[in-house]
């Protein structure tokens, strides 16, 4: 993981980021930080495309959600509908909803839905692949004041950022370098080799040994394996 200079401030988590290692680290790291703040729980999603059919459960890529429970969710509820959803996607700034804001819609809220009262939304985002993420935290609790509010969402992008770096951006890559990784784009759009040459400025010959490079460091047999398993672990959208 790239070491950061010296002027990035961790502040109370710096030396917990500096030693975090795996996901479970990074599961203590803000498990922690959700109960510091008055939150029960916590939970970090891939956003997406705004338009796709999306399930909750699919989306979470770490939480201490209670056993089961959004998938118990997503088969009575569509994530994508949730206002909550719709709002990330819109904006980049933090948000604050109760169970009881009107705006959330009686058939959308997916705090009543989920079975608590409050929750702050931190959208985040990878700095290698600009891919959007948001961190959660949901709780019971009363409304969060201004300045605790803004320290937990400078502390939740401080340990996403290393969260990112140590464990999500090796699993996103799968050892894929920037040419594979556009390459294998233009395969899952449809693209044959000698399409893909003339966008990328390469020859055909370049373009299917990146591809036969692509199916191994996959291990998997063709294209349509290939393109499957990129979506599946979060390689391309």
């Amino acid at each position: 993981m790239a070491v950061l200079q010296k002027n990035h401030r961790r502040y109370d988590l710096h030396e917990e980021l500096e030693k975090a290692l795996n996901r479970v680290d990074f599961f203590r790291i803000f498990h922690t930080l959700a109960l510091r703040f008055g939150f029960g729980h916590f939970g970090i999603l891939q956003l997406g495309n705004e338009n796709d059919a999306c399930m909750l459960s699919t989306r979470l890529v770490l939480h201490d959600l209670p056993s089961g429970l959004a998938e118990e969710y997503d088969k009575r509820h569509r994530f994508g509908d949730s206002v909550v959803y719709r709002a990330l996607h819109a904006s980049n700034i933090s948000s604050v909803w109760r169970a009881d804001d009107s705006t959330l819609g009686s058939g959308q809220n997916l705090l009543s839905q989920l079975g608590f009262e409050l929750l702050l939304c931190v959208p985040v985002s990878a700095a290698t692949t600009g891919v959007r993420y948001a961190v959660l935290f949901l709780g019971d609790g009363e409304d969060i004041e201004q300045a605790a509010h803004y320290e937990l969402c400078y502390s939740a992008a401080s340990a996403f950022d290393y969260f990112y770096r140590a464990t999500l951006a090796n699993k996103a890559g799968m050892g894929l370098t920037p040419r594979e990784t556009e390459i294998l784009k233009w395969i899952s759009h449809g693209k044959t080799a000698s399409e893909i040459a003339l966008i990328v400025s390469v020859s055909e010959h370049t373009v299917n040994s990146h591809t036969a490079t692509i199916l191994k460091k996959l291990d998997v047999v063709n294209r349509t394996q290939m393109v499957a398993k990129a979506i599946r672990e979060q390689i391309i959208q």
